[in-house]
């Protein structure tokens, strides 16, 4: 849930912003880490404006920001400065809403912000992650090298949800297409036949008779049955909006069989890969945690991680939390804990981020190729059914005849 938040630093410096999580403590953890003290939290209800209304209408797309990373280390490794470099790419950006953004960052860095801090006023065009690691790249004189690995760790996660799309894009349509053709076969090619059959006044075979009464009913009740259909999906969607139905809902995707397995290993592959990035960049633990729960997409998975960071605060480490959870599966649980014993932690995870996502793609071939004859069976079977039920009276018509 997306919270709206006003804090306090060490300093005494008063600032506002945005952060997503899964509970109102979670906020206030995160906060006191990175060091602020909370004074005022509540639920961030979006209002509309113009500027809304244009970042709705002409969205930023994660490659186009990819790409602005990309140009922004080449321009900068070519020795050309932060504020130049950006006004050069806002040139040729044609999104309005990046360009009116970057503007913004522009500004921004010529009141004396750093680019990380800029861009972190922005977080529905720039992750929070993306954000902190640059400011790491910037501590450290590694921003160019920072960007680049920022674009690399966005470029992976593109390909990841293309996958699950992949994956999800020929069932949704077959099952449209299929809605469309039994529809059509119910209101307007049945009732035909239904005509012809009563004017002979032959005995129709069970299965015929019973896709009749199947299609009266269906005709006379279709206001109703249309209504009964809209008023689940409208309460449906109003439940899944909610705190619990969106968990809920998390909670289901990880347990649909084949598509849950490919989800899990997506979101452990992001985790570790996440974790990898930030320790790498030189990011302690502590701080690292509450940005990967922030970026978590999946609420079980986040309230899993926030466990693991709550233990972890303990002293525990972080493999001996992950192996009280079933999410975190064993194999990724020895390599963070040889990981912790040997110093590479980063190495450990990278692997592992490499090891899940090889293993959730070649699940999403298999998947996909899985679903397309069992799908392309299924509507064949519906419509063979359909058209049985047809055939099969005129047959046995004729034979009544002779």
């Amino acid at each position: 849930m997306l919270y709206q938040y006003i804090a306090c630093s060490e300093s005494g410096e008063i600032v506002k912003g945005k952060l997503t999580a899964i509970s109102e403590e979670a906020i206030a953890e995160m906060l006191g880490i990175a060091g602020y003290r909370l004074i005022n939290l509540r639920p961030f209800i979006p209002f509309l404006s113009l500027g809304k209304l244009t970042a709705q209408l002409f969205p930023v797309k994660p490659n186009e920001v990819i790409m602005l990373f990309r140009q922004l280390a080449l321009l900068l490794e070519s020795g050309v400065n932060i504020v130049t470099s950006l006004e050069l790419m806002q040139e040729q950006i044609t999104n309005r809403t990046l360009k009116k953004v970057i503007s913004d960052v522009v500004s921004d860095i010529r009141a004396g912000n750093q680019l990380s801090a800029a861009m972190s006023r922005h977080p529905d065009v720039f992750p929070v992650l993306a954000c902190r690691s640059l400011s790491i790249g910037e501590q450290t004189g590694s921003l160019e090298t920072m960007l680049r690995q920022v674009s690399d760790y966005m470029e992976k996660e593109i390909i990841t949800k293309k996958g699950i799309k992949g994956a999800l894009m020929y069932p949704a349509i077959a099952l449209v297409v299929t809605a469309i053709v039994v529809g059509v076969l119910m209101f307007f090619v049945i009732p035909a036949f239904a005509g012809f059959y009563a004017d002979l006044g032959a005995e129709l075979p069970s299965i015929t008779q019973m896709m009749l009464d199947l299609s009266n009913i269906l005709r006379d009740n279709a206001f109703i049955i249309m209504l009964v259909i809209l008023i689940i999906v409208g309460l449906a969607f109003i439940y899944f909006r909610t705190t619990d139905g969106k968990y809920n809902l998390d909670k289901i995707m990880l347990r649909i069989p084949q598509l849950g397995r490919v989800k899990h290993l997506n979101e452990l592959a992001r985790c570790s890969r996440s974790i990898s990035l930030l320790y790498t960049a030189g990011l302690p633990l502590t701080e690292i945690m509450p940005l990967v729960v922030q970026g978590c997409s999946n609420r079980v998975m986040a309230q899993a991680l926030f466990g693991v960071q709550s233990e972890m605060l303990k002293g525990e480490g972080l493999a001996k939390p992950m192996s009280k959870n079933k999410l975190f599966l064993p194999m990724m649980v020895q390599m963070v804990k040889v990981g912790e014993e040997t110093g590479n932690l980063d190495a450990s995870l990278q692997a592992v981020a490499n090891n899940y996502e090889a293993e959730a793609q070649d699940k999403t071939k298999s998947l996909i190729a899985m679903i397309q004859p069992t799908m392309t069976i299924v509507i064949a079977g519906i419509v063979g059914v359909i058209a049985l039920s047809m055939v099969s009276a005129m047959y046995s018509m004729y034979g009544q005849a002779f």
